[in-house]
């Protein structure tokens, strides 16, 4: 039997993703993201191509290791500035049926008890369609501005998570029962409301949940930190993972390690599905997908696209020179970044050449090519589906949401 790929997109509220610079394309709509009939448009696209969902990233800081500040980042658009993506899921929900909406939250900076309800009112608002992306967040300036001197450290901050985790299930899984609402002569039956009484090492709940149940009641489940606990985090809660590598075996690493870390948690090793970043561009024939892949590698900001990765790596890339070697310092940024990348196997110019039009695998070429690398892609890592990037949005040709 062939194996279902699935498919979701990946965005984020702001100018540019992945790809710093390229707002300035001719045919970018990155300037309107600002506008709700981006990702209404968006979202209807999505949905009459069959996607399984939209996957919105987010952050909470600017990226500003790279020189000391977050000039590079502001001047390309690096991810900056960044709107609030769940104010988006309750639109998108509206104009689409079945589209699944993943946001992303952090563990890190924001309480449980107020979290698990707006999680609640959004499965509501959506039907049941809400994914949550759990992170923990990497960037210091997120942190500084949360009010601490630093962020804390990458263990402890799943540490963190994994009690944050237990706090939520609580609340959506064991404060109300499913027969507490009548809507009768009395709207819900308090015998069959609990308070959850967790009083732990980081966070403290007495009382009871403040939504009724809603359909999922625990949301989709998405995970994105592939580090080492990261993944051990995973195998205990993530329904998917979404993992990058510039490499099919590197990432085929990932994938095997986390089925393996599911099963000795004691679960199906498959019921966690493994989506691979992925890049698409594409056109009639090679050759004009060719073209337009070298268009858009032209509008590329150099100095955007290595704020970026200085953020995530942790320490900043300004002294290097094209052809210096990066060697990954220690430090409590992205793990799993620092990891792919090695220890002096990339260079600088290596990063702005292989990875600046967005996450590996980028392929390039005609519809039917590209499903063919897709297909070997899949077969090679043995991920379950892909988490597809965009270089350039451009303007819909319709938006009937059929």
């Amino acid at each position: 039997m062939d194996q279902q790929i699935r498919v979701t997109a990946f965005a984020m509220n702001t100018p540019t993703h992945l790809s710093p610079g390229t707002w300035r394309h001719p045919d970018s709509q990155g300037r309107r993201y600002k506008d709700l009939s981006y990702w209404t448009d968006l979202a209807r696209t999505l949905e009459r191509g069959l996607f399984d969902g939209l996957f919105i990233a987010d952050v909470l800081g600017a990226y500003d290791v790279y020189g000391g500040s977050p000039d590079a980042a502001l001047r390309g658009g690096a991810q900056v500035p960044v709107n609030d993506p769940m104010m988006l899921v309750s639109a998108i929900a509206h104009v689409t049926e079945h589209l699944g909406i993943a946001v992303t939250g952090s563990t890190s900076y924001e309480h449980p008890y107020p979290f698990a309800r707006r999680m609640s009112t959004l499965d509501h608002l959506t039907g049941g369609r809400v994914a949550w992306n759990v992170v923990t967040s990497y960037l210091d300036s997120a942190a500084r501005n949360l009010g601490l001197d630093g962020q804390t450290g990458h263990d402890e901050r799943y540490d963190i998570a994994d009690e944050y985790l237990e706090v939520v299930y609580k609340l959506w899984e064991g404060s109300w029962e499913d027969d507490a609402v009548r809507a009768d002569d009395i709207y819900a039956d308090p015998a069959k409301i609990h308070p959850i009484a967790h009083d732990g090492r980081y966070f403290k709940v007495p009382g009871i949940h403040l939504c009724e149940p809603s359909p999922q009641r625990t949301p989709f489940l998405f995970q994105a930190g592939t580090s080492d606990r990261g993944k051990d985090f995973a195998a205990l809660h993530a329904e998917a993972v979404f993992a990058t590598a510039p490499e099919a075996s590197r990432l085929r690493k990932q994938v095997d390690d986390i089925r393996a870390r599911a099963a000795a948690a004691g679960r199906d090793p498959h019921a966690v599905k493994v989506f691979s970043g992925c890049t698409v561009i594409t056109a009639e024939t090679d050759a004009e997908a060719r073209s337009r892949y070298d268009d858009y590698k032209s509008w590329i900001d150099s100095d955007g696209m290595l704020a970026l990765f200085s953020g995530w790596l942790g320490f900043d890339l300004s002294p290097y020179r094209p052809d210096d070697p990066v060697h990954v310092v220690p430090n409590h940024a992205v793990q799993s970044i620092a990891e792919s990348l090695g220890q002096g196997d990339w260079t600088v110019r290596d990063i702005l050449e292989k990875l600046g039009l967005g996450h590996p695998p980028v392929l390039v070429g005609s519809p039917a090519r590209v499903a063919d690398g897709i297909q070997e892609w899949i077969a090679e890592t043995g991920a379950d589906g892909l988490n597809l990037g965009h270089v350039v949005t451009r303007r819909p040709t319709t938006t009937s949401p059929t």
